[in-house]
């Protein structure tokens, strides 16, 4: 069967994802990736034509994806919406967990100023996906503003878990993304008053 360009783009990734932490997000390691996924070292600027931002961006979307795998056994219409938000983020934290140095380079690669704007896409994505896979289906103002909400929680949890002294706590981690999920509803149902009132 003839490899899609995901299960190259994939392939190439799982045999970079160990040398990151010691050398960090560069274009070296994910050509050594490559050669070790079977591939020539060229084949690298094929599949990721945008070079290691595309490298960097497709961490980000394996992980969504492994969150939605993971998730296929969960009806989110029986949990609260808050639940199915937390469920998903706290989802993908886990896939995450053996990855936690590269997690930590890729967000110090995309705090780049010129690299802000691929980066705000690639966060807006996974809570897209996420609000996506909790069922709403809002095509009004509140589309953007629950997935808008959803990147800071995602990013502040983020950062939480990364910070954790005791090496991503779960209970630390999941009592911190409660805090902001509520403040979220707080806002949102602020938000939606204001709406009302207009």
């Amino acid at each position: 069967m003839t490899e899609s360009v995901q299960d190259q783009r994939d392939n190439i990734l799982t045999n970079t994802l160990p040398d990151v932490p010691f050398i960090g997000w560069t274009w070296a390691v994910v050509e050594a990736g490559a050669e070790k996924s079977g591939y020539p070292a060229n084949m690298a600027a094929a599949v990721f034509p945008g070079g290691l931002a595309d490298m960097v961006a497709h961490f980000s979307d394996w992980a969504d994806r492994a969150m939605l795998a993971a998730l296929a056994d969960i009806n989110p219409a029986d949990l609260r919406v808050r639940d199915r938000v937390s469920t998903a983020v706290e989802t993908r934290l886990n896939i995450l967990a053996p990855h936690r140095d590269a997690v930590r380079s890729a967000l110090s690669y995309w705090a780049m100023p010129p690299r802000g704007m691929k980066a705000g896409g690639v966060v807006w994505r996974t809570a897209d996906r996420i609000w996506d896979w909790a069922g709403d289906n809002a095509r009004d103002y509140n589309r953007y503003t629950k997935r808008a909400l959803l990147c800071g929680v995602i990013a502040s949890t983020t950062m939480a878990w990364l910070d954790d002294k005791k090496g991503g706590d779960r209970d630390a981690t999941r009592a911190f993304l409660d805090r902001r999920i509520e403040n979220v509803m707080q806002w949102g149902r602020f938000i939606g008053k204001l709406k009302r009132q207009g």
